[in-house]
């Protein structure tokens, strides 16, 4: 036996309270005196058992118990509940401290609360018959009015206040703090409150004690100020609480928490509906931008400055069914060749109907890649699949309360046509990316360059698509059937277009007249617009000077030959009329490629090298 040995059993002994030295690693009692012995065992000679025996049910308690020694450096409690070896369950107040030159061993020093109470009653009982029965009521009436006086002022507070003790047992809850959890302190008083009222996060994980902030205030001895978590109140619903939980002391001993609470759900549902107001304001206002700036660009257009143009038969025929249908609701679909004005019939039944005051959203189906048709028509929303960066809202969206012109509506992807027309009959629009669903007050008109024979026979349009927009058509005739027409739109045009390139108006004479009168017009009032175009930029000294795109059918038949210079223009104004045709388009079924038998390559070589532009055939 070491010195050290024989030194730490003598002063063992010396002790008159129990005291045992315990190795916490290997779960035995290194020595212990008599007194520890005859408390444990009923013998002061009496052999040690492994520790946890005598703990049984309250090891975890003194685990806990031990945790705080070694964060404190000494610790007591009387909540540890120990067990004799013959089965008694004593009650006893241990202090703890470490023995810093062997790690893992604790002194252990117990006092039997059994016997001190009974010495401390018996004191007490000598005290109170000396003071005599009088003065032991006095102080009986004192200390419960204190206690009533407290109880006054807790339940007075406004704010919900219960605390809880080192084991997380509730100790007090104040009226406030019943009334908002539905609990009663009989429900609580005792239990364990975070498992009655804190069990869960909002979104339904679970919460562990050990992530609490109030369990850590008495813990490790912190003040926690937490703005948004949740109590659950005995009905099961949650409310939105702001909290602080303070540790209270008993004697300098860490004792608990006081948790002060204040019921916000309220004001979180205001500052809900706060955002989403604003969510809604910052919606409306990027519609308004994105309508704004839809205008702006439908003003510059030419269309906005063309009107219906012509006293030809089929002209008026063209404005009696645009009078016809503009005052009601009615679905239009518009048939004619590129060029024959179709923007024009649209433009003019939403002047006259009861939306006028409302946009007319123009959707070019044709001008688009496939991938993109179906974000620019619904719109999308921030991380939506196309990979959006932020919320847009789509033509449909853009043209409610107005009306939604769909220009070339057999150029939409088959399984474009489908949805498009599941929104307009169900009158709702879902944005890519998202699931709710927007209410949807639209006109539609649509146009097509197939005939209505071609579009029934046709697979580029939906039958079902096709008959829920052939609601009222509208023939819009080629400009070779209406001759009658071309010198007021000529002279028309040529007004038009010298009055934007600020150049003077020269005069349409009627030899000039019959050399449009004699041209197929294969592009229709676009090409010739295009050619009053050039006209009033080439024309001098007020002298009109017509540049045809081809030459005229009766002059064809005397030329028996054409130079290298009229085969180039030719050849350029084939390519031109090629993509007056497609709208554009170079390659794919319905490119210029395909109508030309070239390469799509091929073409796009011809058409830098003839310097071909857009204005050359839009």
């Amino acid at each position: 036996m070491s010195l050290d040995h024989v030194q730490t059993d003598s002063l063992l002994h010396a002790i008159p309270q129990p005291v045992l030295i315990l190795d916490t690693q290997r779960d035995r009692v290194v020595d212990w005196n008599a007194e520890a012995a005859s408390l444990f065992c009923d013998r002061p000679d009496a052999t040690p058992k492994r520790f946890s025996t005598y703990l049984q049910s309250s090891l975890s308690h003194f685990v806990v118990f031990l945790e705080e020694m070694e964060h404190r450096g000494t610790s007591w409690t009387r909540d540890v509940q120990f067990y004799a070896q013959d089965g008694r369950d004593l009650r006893c107040e241990v202090h703890a401290r470490p023995l810093r030159d062997r790690p893992g061993w604790v002194l252990l020093s117990l006092t039997d609360l059994r016997a001190l109470d009974r010495r401390a009653e018996e004191a007490a009982a000598a005290e109170t018959f000396r003071a005599g029965l009088i003065e032991w009521k006095r102080t009986e009436t004192f200390f419960a009015e204190l206690e009533r006086q407290n109880q006054l002022i807790l339940n007075a507070a406004g704010e919900g206040i219960y605390g809880v003790n080192a084991e997380g047992k509730t100790t007090f809850v104040n009226r406030a703090a019943q009334d908002m959890l539905g609990w009663t302190s009989e429900d609580l008083l005792g239990k364990d409150i975070h498992s009655m009222i804190h069990h869960h996060h909002l979104n339904g994980d679970h919460y562990p004690s050990q992530q609490c902030p109030i369990y850590r205030s008495f813990r490790f001895e912190q003040v926690n100020r937490i703005e948004d978590e949740v109590f659950w109140r005995k009905d099961g619903h949650p409310i939105r609480v702001e909290y602080v939980s303070t540790p209270i002391y008993d004697q300098q001993i860490l004792a608990g928490a006081v948790v002060i609470f204040r019921d916000i759900t309220e004001r979180k549902e205001n500052e809900r509906k706060l955002r989403d107001a604003l969510s809604e304001v910052a919606a409306l206002r990027d519609r308004l931008e994105q309508e704004n700036a839809y205008l702006q660009e439908a003003i510059s257009s030419e269309r906005a400055h063309h009107d219906i143009i012509g006293t030809s038969p089929a002209i008026r025929q063209t404005v009696k069914r645009i009078d016809l249908v503009a005052e009601t609701e009615a679905t239009v679909l518009i048939h004619g060749e590129t060029g024959t004005g179709k923007s024009l019939v649209a433009a003019a039944i939403h002047k006259a109907s009861p939306r006028a005051r409302r946009p007319l959203i123009h959707f070019k189906c044709s001008s688009l890649v496939p991938e993109e048709v179906e974000s620019e028509l619904f719109g999308h929303v921030r991380g939506a699949p196309n990979g959006a960066t932020r919320d847009k809202a789509g033509k449909l969206e853009l043209a409610h309360g107005g009306t939604l012109f769909l220009d070339d509506v057999e150029e939409l992807p088959i399984e474009i046509q489908g949805k498009l027309l599941a929104a307009l009959q169900n009158r709702t629009v879902t944005r890519l990316g998202d699931t709710r669903e927007k209410p949807l007050d639209i006109r539609v008109i649509a146009s097509t360059a197939l005939s209505d024979t071609q579009a029934r026979k046709s697979s580029r349009i939906r039958e079902d698509l096709y008959l829920f927009l052939n609601v009222f058509p509208i023939s819009c005739q080629p400009l070779r059937d209406r001759q009658e027409d071309i010198p007021l739109l000529a002279a028309h045009l040529l007004r038009l277009a010298c009055r934007r390139l600020n150049r003077p108006e020269p005069v349409l004479t009627e030899g000039v007249v019959n050399q449009l009168q004699s041209y197929d017009w294969p592009g229709n009032v676009r090409e010739l617009h295009n050619v009053m175009e050039r006209a009033a930029i080439v024309s001098q000294n007020r002298k009109l000077v017509i540049e045809m795109a081809r030459a005229a059918p009766e002059q064809a038949q005397n030329i028996s030959f054409r130079t290298e210079a009229q085969m180039q223009d030719l050849a350029r104004a084939n390519l031109i009329a090629a993509l007056r045709e497609t709208n554009g388009r170079i390659s794919g079924p319905s490119g210029a490629a395909v109508l030309l038998g070239i390469k799509p390559t091929t073409l796009f070589s011809r058409i830098e090298k003839m310097q071909i532009s857009r204005s050359d055939w839009g």
